[in-house]
């Protein structure tokens, strides 16, 4: 089993992706497909002119990608200084109306600087997973909801549990190892964050967007490798076969990357 780290541990861990990939979506997540997919399952949740904010939201990557696909006002928000120098940067070079609907600034999931009730949305992607416990887990899912107005969204992507397991326990039946939970992650388990929250927020939908990518980069790609005696990567995201899987409908249940939708009673 891989082992822990500590919040410093993944607080550096994080600090050296940001010097290492710079500006690059490789930086919050290595897999491009994936991270695709999960920024057009966002924007079909977001309208024009809502207030957004997203929590977590690394070098800016997927951040920009959200302002070029709706007319929202979002401030991006990241508790590695050198993320946040980063986005700004990309945020520099970017047309005029994009520098008046996006702002980037340092923020603690746990610990939100933002008014009560201020956002029509807030979207956390992959950053409650990177808290070093349950109870911070439940924290920066109690920040992000006090932010949110009255029947306001709160879509949070993240690993669970249970679509790891299910992965896993797809990959033993054809003989491929577990794939570990990396050290520096902490996966959510459903049943838990849904009960966790129901006191302030209902849930609309848990969304397995990601399962037919998984089964096909995670289970056939390996088998396929295996059975042609392949001399690649299976682990290289920047393949065609990575692309294609990405281009087909979700079907089952096997994604790790989940999308809770939760609305603020």
């Amino acid at each position: 089993m891989t082992d822990r780290f500590g919040p410093e541990q993944i607080r550096d861990f994080w600090k050296q992706q940001a010097r290492t990939h710079g500006q690059a979506s490789a930086a919050s997540w290595t897999d491009g497909p994936a991270i695709e997919l999960e920024v057009a399952q966002l924007l079909q949740r977001l309208r024009d002119g809502e207030d957004v904010l997203d929590v977590g939201c690394g070098n800016g990557h997927s951040t920009m990608r959200l302002a070029a696909g709706r007319k929202i006002t979002i401030r991006g928000l990241d508790y590695i200084p050198e993320m946040i120098d980063h986005a700004r940067r990309r945020l520099a070079t970017a047309p005029a109306a994009f520098r008046e609907r996006v702002q980037f600034d340092v923020g603690d999931v746990t610990a939100l600087n933002e008014p009560m009730r201020a956002y029509d949305k807030v979207v956390a992607v992959r950053v409650i997973i990177n808290l070093d416990s349950w109870a911070q887990q439940q924290a920066g899912l109690r920040e992000c909801c006090r932010v949110l107005k009255p029947g306001g969204v709160l879509l949070l992507s993240e690993a669970t549990l249970q679509g790891w397991n299910k992965l896993n326990a797809l990959r033993r039946e054809w003989g491929l190892p577990d794939i570990p939970m990396p050290g520096f992650n902490q996966y959510l388990d459903e049943d838990q964050v849904i009960e966790a929250v129901r006191p302030n927020l209902e849930l609309l939908e848990l969304v397995n967007f990601a399962s037919t990518y998984y089964v096909g980069t995670r289970v056939l790609k390996a088998l396929l490798s295996q059975a042609l005696n392949a001399s690649i990567d299976v682990g290289n995201t920047d393949m065609e076969w990575n692309r294609w899987c990405a281009s087909l409908p979700a079907w089952g249940d096997y994604g790790t990357q989940k999308l809770f939708v939760f609305r603020r009673r």
